[in-house]
This record gives C-alpha cells, structure tokens and sequence, in this order.
C-alpha cells in the first residue's frame, strides 16, 4: 500500500512541476516556470527546515549536548539529499529490490530482523540488506501495515519475522529497528512468552519517549508517539511486569542532537540500555551512519566468528 501511495505521490509531483513549467514557458515567463518547477520539487526542503528549527527550540534542558547552528545546517543538508532518496525511489520503487535471505546454511548464524518506521516500508533498508547478503547474513526486512494503524497492529508482523529467522538459524536474532519501529519491537517483546525472544536490540532514532513533533500526529500511531500519553505509560509498565527490573539491558539505543523528527533528543534512549549519541546526524540519515551500521555488523561478525570456533558469543 505505501509503495503505490509514495508513487503516486512522486509521479504527480513531477507531473505537476512538468506541467508548471510548461504551462509558464511556453509564454517565455522562464523564471516564473523554473521558480514554480522548483518549488513543486523541493519544496519539501523547506518543510525539513522547519522541523529543524521546531527541534531546536525544544531542546529545553535536554542532557544531549545542544546542536550548534552549523551542526543543524550540516545536518538538514544530510537530510534534504536522503529523504528523496529514500521516499521517492526505494520505497515506492525498490521495496522489494532485495528480497528477505534465509540460505540453507543458516544453522547457527546470527540472523537479522530489519523493522522500519512511520510512513516507511522494508525499501528503507536497501543498503543493509545489500551488504548482509553479500556476507551470507540470514535476515528479514518487514513492512508493517496498516500504514497508519496502531502500533499494536504490528506485533504479529514482528513476531511471524523473528519465528522465520529463528526457524531459519535455530536461534534468536539481532532486531534492528528504525524510529516508530523500535515501540513495535518493544511493544512485540513485551508480549512475547519466550524466555530470550532476542539476542539483541538496536533502536535508531526511536522515540522510546515519544516525541515533540507527534502533536501534529492525527493518525493511530502517531498519537500513541505523543508525549507524554497513556499508551507508553502503558508500554513501560507492561515491560516491567514481564521483563524484570532491567528490561532494556539487551538495547543499544542510536541517538542524535540533530533528529528532526524524535526530539528532544533523549526521548530516542532508554534507562539502562547502551544509549549512544551520534552527533549532527537528522532523522532518516541516521541509519546511514558508519557508526550505526558499524556497530550491527560487529554483533553480526562475532557471532559468526565464535559460531566458528564452537566458543558462546558474548551476550549483552
């Protein structure tokens, strides 16, 4: 469903800047054309911008080190070359350009559960999927759907992809999550009657804590994004009674002071997890971080080397 709404989306946006320019140039008024074309195409450079500057005025008294403006440019330039990238090409184009990878060699692996974000699909993981299965790495990338429905709605998808990947390698996964797909995964975990559903979790720019940009939200999962609300009082409380005291000791929580979507920026961590800071990083260029990947792969690569040595990885 979203790959066809995020075509139609680019599509038209082309047609309309086609259209505009046209309409305007065939009269000789070339400015007025390209200004138009330009605004219907990147116009959506300016929307960042706000959001930027939105994320700069509630910072408050945030623990993560304050942005500096030329962090922020940095940062909103990094996100104006990702985001056309991502939401006008991989997802409405490429979502399946790289299908799930389960070889029969998979026994023993480490494998990867790949979990996307608000209005996102498994496209979003192209590059990642491109590099693990050039190292042989089992994974799965889900779409959570209904686009806009609750949270809740996806815990099945996150659970029937952890059964196919443990299936698969006979042992529990690495879950990398995304933004909004990081409260599936915990939402999934905290209803999980397994005694280790995971090896591990990564979060990139989850809001764990919701976020400040959520109060424009109007759809289901973007209400329960809020914050403060019933449903992550909730969340915690549920996670608490069923996971014991420490319930994040298995999360590695991806962070940044320049997350345009998840601010203020502590609200992407969690108590007790291994909360990491990535500095001048915006939201969807996050996860494309050396830092970010570098630190999945090492989990992956252990594994794999002590799976080859007959010694147990080292678990946190």
């Amino acid at each position: 469903m979203l790959a066809r709404l995020q075509q139609a989306t680019t599509l038209s946006l082309l047609l309309i800047a086609l259209g505009w320019a046209a309409w305007f140039g065939r009269d000789g008024r070339w400015g007025w054309a390209m200004a138009g074309a330009a605004l219907v195409l990147f116009g959506y450079a300016l929307v960042l911008g706000l959001e930027f500057v939105l994320l700069a005025t509630a910072h408050g008294d945030d623990p993560a080190p304050r942005a500096t403006t030329a962090q922020l440019v940095r940062a909103w330039w990094g996100e104006v070359r990702s985001a056309p990238r991502v939401f006008c090409w991989q997802q409405p184009f490429r979502s399946h350009a790289e299908p799930d990878h389960l070889p029969v060699d998979s026994q023993g692996r480490l494998g990867v559960v790949l979990v996307h974000g608000f209005v996102c699909n498994r496209g979003f993981w192209n590059a990642w999927m491109r590099r693990f299965r050039s190292a042989g790495v089992p994974f799965v990338a889900v779409d959570l759907e209904p686009v806009f429905g609750r949270i809740d709605d996806y815990v099945p998808i996150v659970d029937a992809a952890v059964a196919r990947v443990r299936a698969a390698t006979g042992r529990a996964p690495l879950v990398v999550a995304h933004s909004m797909g990081g409260l599936a995964v915990r939402t999934w975990l905290a209803r999980s009657q397994e005694a280790e559903p995971v090896e591990h979790v990564v979060t990139i720019g989850s809001p764990h804590a919701g976020t400040s940009l959520a109060r424009f939200g109007i759809t289901p999962n973007g209400l329960q994004m809020r914050r403060p609300n019933a449903w992550l009082d909730a969340l915690r409380d549920d996670e608490a009674r069923r996971r014991g005291a420490s319930p994040y000791e298995r999360f590695t929580c991806f962070y940044s002071h320049c997350d345009n979507i998840v601010f203020p920026p502590s609200t992407a961590t969690l108590p007790g997890a291994d909360n990491r800071h990535v500095s001048g990083s915006a939201h969807v260029h996050l996860a494309d971080q050396p830092a970010v990947f570098e630190a999945v792969w090492s989990r992956v690569s252990s594994a794999a080397s002590a799976s080859n040595s007959g010694a147990p990885a080292t678990r946190r």
